[in-house]
C-alpha cells in the first residue's frame, strides 16, 4: 500500500493546479511561436505582450451557443468531452516531480500510467460517434486506429526501460536515472517514444482525426461552447503529460546531466525546489517541441500513419527491447 501523507496531498494539488492553468500558458506558447517561425507577430492586444488571450478565448467558449445534434446521442455527447480530461489529470498522481516529491508511489505505475493515457481515446471516439456525424465519426474511427497502431511501440518503449530498473514503479525509473539519462543507454526507446507520444496527442503531423482538408474538424465538428473548450483543454493538458513522460522515462526525471558525479549534497528544501525546477524546465523544452513540430512538418497521409506505426516503429521497438533483455542478461549478469 502506499503511504499517504500530508507532502501527497500537497504534491498532488499543486501538480492539478498547475497543470490545468499549463493549458491556458501552452496555448499562449503556442500562438507566440506559430507566429515567429510563420514572420508574424501573434496575439499582442489583449493585456500585456497579449498575456491575457487565453482569458478571452474562455470567455468567448462560455458566451457561444451549446448546441447538441438533434439525431445524436446527447448523454454521450455531453458526457465524452470530460474523458480524455480526467485521464489526463489523473496521470499526475504518479508522477514524480523531484525526490520524495510524489503523491502516490503504488507498485504498478507504469502499468497505471499506460492504462489511463490509453483511455483518453475514448472521449474521442465516442465524441465522433454520438454526433451522428460522418465527418466525426470517420474521425473518432481514425483516432482509435491510431492509438491502437502507436500503443504498441510505445508500450515497447517503455518496458525496455522497465527490463533496466527491474521495477514497474515510476520513481524507481525516476531514482535510476540519476547518473545516466536513458536517451544516453537507450537512444532508440527514447525515439521510438517520442514519435509515439506525438502520435498519441493527434498532434502533428498525426492530426488526422481533426484534418479539416477532409474531415471539417473531425472528431469535434458537432461540437461548440465549453464542450469544444474541454477538448480543446484536453489536447493541450495530453500534450504537457507527454512532455512530462519523455522527461521522466527517458530524459532524467528530476536529475540534471550525470548528477551522480558532481552535483554536491544540499538541504533538502534547497534539494526540494532545484528538483522541480529541472523538471519544470525539461517539460517546458518538450512543449515547445510539440510546438514547434505542429508549425513546421506537414500532416502525414493516414496509409503512411498507418505504415509507420506497424511497418517501422513496432518491429523497430521489438527488436530493441530483446536486443537490450539479451544485452542485460548475458553481458551485464
Amino acid at each position: 500500500m502506499a503511504e499517504v501523507t500530508t507532502t501527497s496531498f500537497i504534491v498532488l494539488f499543486t501538480a492539478l493546479f498547475m497543470l490545468l492553468n499549463s493549458a491556458a500558458l501552452a496555448v499562449y506558447a503556442e500562438r507566440r511561436v506559430a507566429a515567429f517561425i510563420q514572420n508574424r507577430v501573434g496575439p499582442n492586444r489583449v493585456g500585456p505582450l497579449g498575456l491575457f488571450q487565453p482569458l478571452a478565448d474562455v470567455v468567448k467558449l462560455l458566451l457561444k451557443e451549446d448546441v447538441t445534434p438533434a439525431e445524436g446521442n446527447k448523454v454521450i455527447h455531453t458526457f465524452a468531452p470530460m474523458i480524455p480530461v480526467v485521464t489526463a489529470l489523473m496521470t499526475v498522481a504518479v508522477l514524480p516531480f523531484g525526490e520524495g516529491l510524489y503523491a502516490t508511489n503504488i507498485n504498478a505505475s507504469v502499468l497505471y500510467l499506460l492504462a489511463v493515457a490509453s483511455l483518453g481515446v475514448y472521449g474521442v471516439t465516442l465524441g465522433g460517434w454520438a454526433s451522428n456525424s460522418k465527418y466525426s465519426l470517420l474521425g473518432g474511427l481514425r483516432a482509435a486506429a491510431q492509438m491502437i497502431s502507436y500503443e504498441l511501440p510505445l508500450g515497447m518503449a517503455v518496458a525496455s526501460v522497465v527490463i533496466f530498473v527491474g521495477s514497474l514503479r515510476v520513481v524507481d525509473i525516476a531514482a535510476y536515472q540519476e547518473t545516466w539519462w536513458f536517451v544516453f543507454l537507450n537512444p532508440i526507446g527514447a525515439i521510438i517514444f517520442i514519435i509515439s507520444a506525438f502520435a498519441e496527442s493527434n498532434r502533428t503531423p498525426f492530426d488526422l482525426v481533426e484534418a479539416e482538408q477532409e474531415l471539417v474538424g473531425g472528431f469535434h465538428t458537432e461540437y461548440s461552447s465549453m464542450k469544444f473548450g474541454m477538448f480543446f483543454l484536453a489536447e493541450y493538458m495530453h500534450v504537457v503529460i507527454n512532455s512530462m513522460l519523455m522527461t521522466t522515462f527517458f530524459f532524467g526525471a528530476y536529475h540534471l546531466p550525470f548528477a551522480g558525479y558532481w552535483l554536491p549534497e544540499m538541504p533538502d528544501f534547497w534539494k526540494a525546489i532545484l528538483d522541480v525546477s529541472v523538471f519544470t524546465a525539461k517539460t517546458v523544452f518538450f512543449v515547445f517541441l510539440f510546438i514547434w513540430v505542429r508549425w513546421t512538418i506537414p500532416r502525414f497521409k493516414y496509409n503512411q500513419v498507418m505504415k509507420l506505426g506497424w511497418s517501422r516503429l513496432l518491429p523497430i521497438s521489438i527488436i530493441n527491447f530483446f536486443v537490450i533483455a539479451a544485452i542485460l542478461y548475458f553481458i551485464v549478469n
